[in-house]
């Protein structure tokens, strides 16, 4: 999931009534300020992202491990959240032995891309919710269309 894919009214112009303390704004030249939060801040979100995905369908992943890195690759570094793995429903027979399907989420695009700590809990829930869809075989163009695009 990349910053900016939903549309739901996040990013523009960051501002310090953002209802963040002070201490968590750093400004960077020509980005305006900046949301600050730490790594452990960050993967609890994360976490209770996660938590916050019904059971019925968490007993149903299989073989995936969730992750959190600071930057995503150079070559995308507007990606919030990445899915990289076999889905569900492209397992067969042959499906055994291998390493765990891996979701990242990125916590620096999405503190930029976020103006309040609101936000940020918004669009973390969003793009764990995006990600484990992809585990489960559902494509962006599904995903658009249910509002987590």
């Amino acid at each position: 999931m990349r910053a900016g894919a939903a549309e739901r009214g996040t990013g523009g112009a960051r501002r310090a009534a953002s209802g963040w303390p002070v201490s968590y704004l750093t400004v960077v030249p020509d980005n305006g300020p900046v949301l600050e939060m730490t790594r452990e801040e960050f993967e609890e979100l994360v976490a209770e992202a996660l938590d916050r995905i019904p059971p019925e369908l968490t007993r149903l992943m299989d073989n995936v491990a969730v992750f959190v890195e600071d930057e995503p690759p150079a070559d995308d570094p507007e990606l919030l959240g990445l899915y990289e793995g076999t889905p569900l429903t492209e397992r067969g027979e042959w499906y055994a032995g291998v390493l765990p399907d891996r979701i990242t989420i990125y916590r620096g695009p999405t503190l930029r891309f976020c103006e309040t700590r609101d936000d940020v809990v918004a669009e973390t829930e969003v793009t764990v919710v995006h990600e484990i869809a992809h585990h489960f075989g559902i494509d962006d163009a599904r995903l658009h269309a249910l509002g987590y695009g």
